[in-house]
């Protein structure tokens, strides 16, 4: 039982990829298809999420490296999915999509560079509630937008949720964890 989170997390990797390879090769237009494919991939990998956290709460099987381990796999499952959406809606100009991927990645780019800078001093940073809160978000909107495929109003919503989200949770993290960098005035 006590690898129980951290292989859930592995898994999570790997469907990440397939949600991504599915999500480019089944034809949007055979809705069935779409759904049954890389939505049912997406929607059992996210619910994955949801397991390994309870799962190492209830059974205190919380470790360094599942907290590292569990970010990158709901990164890469989320950022994943909206690069297949981006791609398939490509020749309409996803701009907000693009925005939202940009300002995702960099802001996993920010917090990880601050998780690896702290665990070089010693320090283990676990995710917060409100990156929590932004993960559950985009895995909701993106499960909505793979079953209401092609809805301009939808999408929008969705991406600007996910902007919102994503630069609170990374302004927040940030803020919380300013005396890891060591620029914290000392009291």
């Amino acid at each position: 039982m006590k690898h129980v989170p951290n292989t859930l997390s592995i898994i999570r990797i790997f469907a990440a990829c397939a949600v991504l390879v599915t999500m480019l090769t089944v034809p949007p237009e055979n809705k069935t298809l779409f759904l049954l494919v890389p939505g049912l991939l997406f929607v059992l990998a996210s619910i994955t999420d949801l397991i390994d956290g309870y799962i190492a709460r209830k059974y205190e099987l919380i470790t360094d490296f599942g907290k590292f381990i569990d970010p990158i796999a709901d990164k890469l499952l989320t950022v994943f999915a909206m690069l297949g959406f981006l791609q398939i809606d490509a020749d309409e100009g996803k701009l907000f999509m693009f925005i939202a991927i940009a300002v995702t990645l960099l802001r996993e780019f920010v917090v990880s560079s601050l998780r690896m800078y702290a665990a070089s001093a010693g320090t283990v940073i676990a995710a917060g509630w409100s990156g929590k809160i932004k993960t559950s978000c985009t895995m909701v909107g993106l499960i909505a937008m793979m079953v209401l495929p092609n809805l301009p109003t939808l999408d929008l919503v969705v991406n600007i949720v996910i902007l919102v989200t994503t630069v609170y949770s990374g302004v927040e993290y940030f803020c919380k964890n300013w005396a890891c960098l060591g620029l914290a005035k000392k009291a």
